[in-house]
């Protein structure tokens, strides 16, 4: 089978940074479905695997965590999965990723494809879906009140992928006040197109402008990008008991200023199930579907920006060269082999 891998991480500037090899086609087994791969996403977790993790000694490294294809076989206990199923998931970190004609994953944490997307537009959808959810309504279950707190959530980056899915599920299934952060007009425009009640700009200082809304201190932050640096800002903007969550990788994180307030402090990664097979590993199949319904009956809405033809190395390439320059809105997708 087709597939872009690597064997030695690196810059993306280098020539064997991702490759076209052919690869044996895998079969599925136990709780695995065997999926052709029509479309695949790139997200932040692609390029930071890139950069710093080596596959193991005389293997191919194969990235990508976002996929729709088709079902080609399933497993003895895979649910009620059948070949020709059309579905969209994340995978798994610690297996393969879907950059590949043909990808194993495990059916518990595979939903059904929204019927109303084509391939490439849902295929924007999976990873950054989990991670807001998880996020949102395990997380910092913004379904629960903080007493005395402005019902309002700050989303810094929300034009970003999880930023951009996050305002969306936040207004369809909440009636919590979205406050979303973004820097430039085309960004701006589109948050505020997504849903967002208000925008902010996060190169300017944020508690100031939190506060000149007259809302109140919001009861949840919600931070996507650059922690570090807006994390003085998030102190001192976010509401006494308020819940705050961050989803990136900053080197240290002094989280001292929130002991005045008893904020709680939520770190969210969706690989988190499938890495340890947690107990409640299929509630990611189970929220896919729901996304898949929110779609389906226009609740929300792809987050595709930019599609890339075909799937190989030039182009994914290119995609990772978009993500870390921290300039992409929305999702970049490819499609086909």
């Amino acid at each position: 089978m087709k597939a872009v891998a690597y064997k030695a991480a690196g810059s993306i500037e280098r020539k064997d940074a991702l490759i076209d090899v052919e690869l044996p086609r895998p079969t599925a087994s136990g709780r695995d479905i065997l999926v052709e791969v029509k479309a695949v996403s790139v997200n932040p977790v692609d390029t930071k695997i890139r950069r710093s993790v080596n596959p193991a000694r005389d293997e191919w490294k194969i990235l990508g965590w976002d996929a729709v294809g088709t079902v080609l076989e399933t497993g003895p206990e895979a649910g009620d999965f059948s070949v020709g199923d059309e579905v969209f998931y994340a995978g798994s970190l610690i297996r393969p990723g879907a950059n590949s004609q043909f990808h194993v994953v495990d059916a518990r944490i595979v939903g059904r494809k929204p019927k109303t997307l084509s391939n490439a537009e849902a295929a924007a959808l999976p990873l950054t879906a989990i991670t807001a959810w998880e996020m949102l309504f395990d997380r910092l279950d913004i379904r629960r009140p903080v007493p005395g707190a402005a019902n309002a959530i700050v989303i810094i980056g929300g034009a970003g992928g999880v930023g951009s899915i996050a305002i969306q599920l936040a207004r369809a299934l909440t009636d919590v006040t979205v406050i979303a952060t973004a820097s430039r007009p085309e960004t701006q425009e589109w948050v505020k197109s997504l849903g967002a009640h208000h925008v902010i700009d996060h190169s300017r200082p944020i508690a100031d402008q939190v506060a000149a809304l007259g809302i109140g201190a919001p009861a949840y932050v919600f931070s996507t990008t650059e922690t570090n640096r807006h994390l003085k800002e998030i102190i001192e903007l976010i509401a006494p008991q308020g819940r705050f969550g961050l989803i990136d990788d900053p080197e240290t994180l002094d989280v001292t200023g929130f002991k005045r307030k008893a904020v709680s402090i939520h770190w969210e990664l969706m690989f988190t199930r499938s890495i340890y097979q947690t107990a409640d590993m299929a509630e990611q199949g189970k929220l896919l579907n729901e996304v898949s319904r929110l779609v389906d009956d226009g609740k929300i809405r792809t987050t595709l920006t930019e599609t890339l033809s075909p799937i190989n190395a030039a182009n994914l390439q290119k995609a990772h060269a978009g993500i870390e320059s921290g300039k992409t809105k929305g999702k970049v997708v490819l499609e086909g082999f």
